[in-house]
């Protein structure tokens, strides 16, 4: 018999296949060899089951029936993959060993145990660990392959994050969703993320912005001329800050201290997933699932990157090799200039600002392989330009500056100014050809921006002074400011929020310290924030994240109702925690679970008397935002993630189009999608005045009905739960369009669909007749 190989993903087994078994047979659905049948599992091929499995009754959402715990969870195959699963089933019978090569990580051992469990798999498991798909690392990998038990603990917990999620979602988005008759969604993770949102816009509208002045005055002795800040309380009187411009203009005044100080910038920490996700943000507009996207591709379709899903910011001492093989790689490359003048003594095990094996859990750093990067597409290149630049920063010595800090004193007046006097670049010349680009942006910024910058200059050529010698003061003015409120979160910003479980920590060890408790892990931040646009609670109004009414109204009334830990992003932080404690088996799986179910519990029990609020306290008011378009045309992927999406309603169509056509209604786990009644598709549901067409799903007889995001069954409240989301793979579809899938399983015309971040011609085609899944087709 052979040994079965299941990998998280078909390009992850055709990867493993090519170095372990060079010259097997590929069936298209398993790769066959000598000694090992190589498989894979396409993502979750297995979930949790909807409700209904325990018992008919919940087709039908009512209050009184909750809460749902089920005493043993039951697990359902997906619909779409089932075909794959049956491949997995029949090659395990002609195995005597299993290896479990999907992702390393949580997730990807989750993913290995649901189909170990439902399938009956008994053969002993070795695990597979590695962190980048380079042939040389997969041979490693294959060389040390680890015992199966080892792994027993991230098991346990992966197990619990999804039973919690089931639990908190399922429960909590029925309970809030039956009592007030609107859609609200309800999540371990995601409502504690939108009350961050919600709580920094309640600060935002309750800020009183004031005026008031600083005073600046410009100095010159010989040749040297700065400018200083006035030290004193803040001015509020116009009238105040300008008498005191003009008692020093003109005068000569003494310089009352002067220190220089040489010091040294270090590079930045090499990149996680999170910050990588945070300056794609900040540099490019992308999403954070954009970006996970894009460098899960580099990852796995290019194998140029390590992998991505990743929470540490350093490497061990067994990396060291591996990052001199790939600056020698780089070295043939268009970052010849900057490889070539890198020195290798600079990485090494003794430099605790790389090598940090303390710090290093499941996996390093993102770092370059030393496989030569080929045909990206242009925004993989610009995430690969990220993660390589930061490596090479590494690579060289540190920035060098003098800094001088002076105070002034005119007419009894005192004036304080730094100056950071550029002595050598070091590793910053890798990013000295950004400087112009960073300059028009900085030109672009707001008011606000301005204001908050540091009284520091920065200037590269020399500035001396002397001490004992007098100044003159040769202008100077009253400048009105006004204080500024807290800025909306950006995905960047809300990723640190979420990183430190909402503390704003800029201290960067004690937030280290807090990723353990944080909300979510690297590998879900995104899709938690794809979900929130996903059911109105979120838009964009460009980088900004703005809350809806719905996303409003849903905190303030989970909060109404006494359940305010359901918000709490530091006790949901503190649940993370502990399931990475379980995982490294410090902590019971039974405990925390005991703990979810109390939680669930409690949370009916007050939902249950809670006074209902009226439906149009969800609903956006038509000033408040602008009617969604219902154009068809085609948008770049720059204006994807740039462009307003309207309101609640229109639910941020062009950011989470494609996040909204893998997430069904069918979907459990709570995080990532909860079956709902079809007339709960938006704040306020527009029926026709005729159906569609026939409702697809067996045995019903019901028709299909428009509201403003989905096509659903009219007899929802009977217990169908089919619906087809309007806006899907870049186009949004229309009742003709509808009436096709449902009748004939297949569009009529055919459309520019976006797929996989590719755009690409094809039809629309009814995946599944149970649930509305649809896919392409040719």
């Amino acid at each position: 018999m052979k040994t079965l190989v299941i990998a998280e993903k078909p390009d992850m087994g055709r990867n493993i296949a090519a170095v372990i078994e060079p010259k097997a047979k590929n069936a298209r659905t398993y790769i066959e060899g000598e000694q090992f049948i190589i498989t894979w599992a396409i993502g979750h091929l297995i979930g949790l089951a909807e409700p209904d499995a325990y018992d008919d009754k919940y087709k039908k959402w009512n209050i009184n029936d909750l809460p749902i715990i089920p005493e043993h969870f039951k697990l359902k195959p997906n619909p779409k993959t089932k075909d794959q699963l049956k491949v997995i089933a029949e090659l395990a019978k002609r195995s005597d060993k299993l290896i479990n090569a999907c992702d390393a990580g949580r997730e990807g051992q989750h993913i290995f145990s649901l189909i170990q469990q439902h399938l009956k798999l008994r053969q002993p498991v070795q695990r597979l660990w590695i962190s980048d798909l380079t042939p040389e690392t997969i041979r490693k990998g294959f060389d040390e392959l680890r015992d199966g038990s080892e792994f027993v603990n991230l098991s346990k917990a992966a197990r619990a994050r999804s039973e919690a999620d089931w639990l908190i979602g399922m429960n909590g988005s029925r309970a809030f969703t039956t009592k007030h008759n609107v859609l609200l969604s309800v999540g371990r993770v995601q409502t504690p993320v939108l009350a961050l949102v919600y709580d920094r816009q309640k600060e935002i509208d309750a800020f009183s912005s004031a005026k008031f002045y600083d005073v600046e005055a410009y100095f010159k002795q010989g040749d040297s001329e700065y400018k200083g800040l006035w030290q004193g309380e803040r001015i509020q009187d116009e009238e105040k800050a300008k008498a005191i411009a003009a008692k020093v203009r003109g005068k000569d005044g003494i310089i009352q201290s002067y220190e220089v100080k040489d010091t040294r910038e270090y590079p930045f920490k090499l990149y996680d997933l999170t910050l990588l996700q945070r300056e794609a943000n900040a540099k490019f507009g992308f999403s954070a699932k954009k970006t996970l996207d894009l460098a899960q591709a580099l990852y796995e379709k290019h194998k140029v990157i390590t992998y991505p899903r990743t929470t540490s910011n350093y490497v061990t001492e067994q990396n060291i090799p591996q990052m001199h093989k790939s600056l020698e790689q780089l070295r043939g490359t268009d970052y010849a200039k900057w490889a070539g003048q890198a020195d290798k003594k600079y990485v090494h095990k003794n430099n605790k600002s790389v090598c940090n094996p303390a710090k290093v859990e499941d996996h390093h750093a993102i770092l370059p392989t030393n496989k030569m990067a080929r045909n990206l597409a242009p925004d993989e290149a610009k995430i690969y330009d990220l993660i390589v630049r930061r490596f090479l920063s590494h690579f060289y010595p540190p920035a060098e500056y003098k800094v001088h800090t002076i105070m002034t004193e005119v007419e009894k007046e005192e004036f304080k100014t730094t100056i950071k006097q550029l002595l050598s670049e070091g590793w910053k010349v890798i990013y000295a050809d950004q400087k112009k680009d960073a300059k028009k942006t900085r030109s672009k910024k707001s008011k606000e921006d301005e204001d908050e910058a540091q009284n520091e200059e920065e200037v590269t050529t020399p500035f001396d002074l002397n001490a004992k010698e007098g100044v003159h003061c040769v202008n100077s003015e009253a400048k009105e400011k006004e204080t500024q409120p807290p800025k909306s979160y950006t995905e960047g910003t809300l990723l640190k929020a979420m990183e430190s479980a909402g503390k704003q920590i800029e201290d960067e060890e004690l937030r280290d310290a807090m990723k353990d408790s944080g909300l979510g892990t690297p590998a879900t931040r995104a899709a938690i924030i794809e979900r929130l646009k996903q059911v109105g609670y979120i838009v964009m109004k460009g980088k900004r994240i703005v809350i809806t009414q719905k996303g409003k109204m849903a905190v303030e009334v989970i909060r109404g109702a006494g359940v305010d830990l359901l918000t709490s992003p530091e006790m949901t932080g503190q649940w993370e925690r502990r399931l990475n404690e379980i995982a490294k088996g410090t902590a019971s799986d039974e405990n925390f679970m005991a703990n979810v179910k109390k939680f669930a519990t409690m949370i009916i029990g007050k939902v249950k008397v809670q006074p209902r609020v009226a439906k149009e306290s969800f609903e956006e008011k038509e000033t408040e935002a602008a009617k969604p378009s219902r154009s068809r045309k085609k948008t770049t992927a720059g204006q994807k993630e740039n462009t307003a999406s309207g309101t609640a309603a229109s639910t941020s169509k062009k950011s989470a189009t494609k996040s909204a056509a893998k997430k069904t209604k069918t979907q459990t786990g709570g995080e990532t999608g909860q079956t709902l009644p079809p007339d709960q598709l938006t704040s306020k549901t527009k029926m026709v005045t005729a159906g569609i067409a026939p409702c697809p799903r067996t045995g019903c007889e019901g028709t299909l009905i428009m509201g403003r995001r989905g096509y659903g069954c009219s007899h929802y409240k009977t217990g169908c739960t089919f619906v087809i989301w309007k806006d899907q793979f870049g186009v949004s579809l229309e009742r003709e369009d509808i009436a096709a899938l449902a009748q004939s399983g297949k569009t009529a015309r055919s459309y520019t669909l976006e797929d996989g971040g590719q755009n690409r011609e094809g039809f629309l085609v009814l995946l599944d007749p149970e649930t509305g899944m649809i896919g392409i087709g040719s």
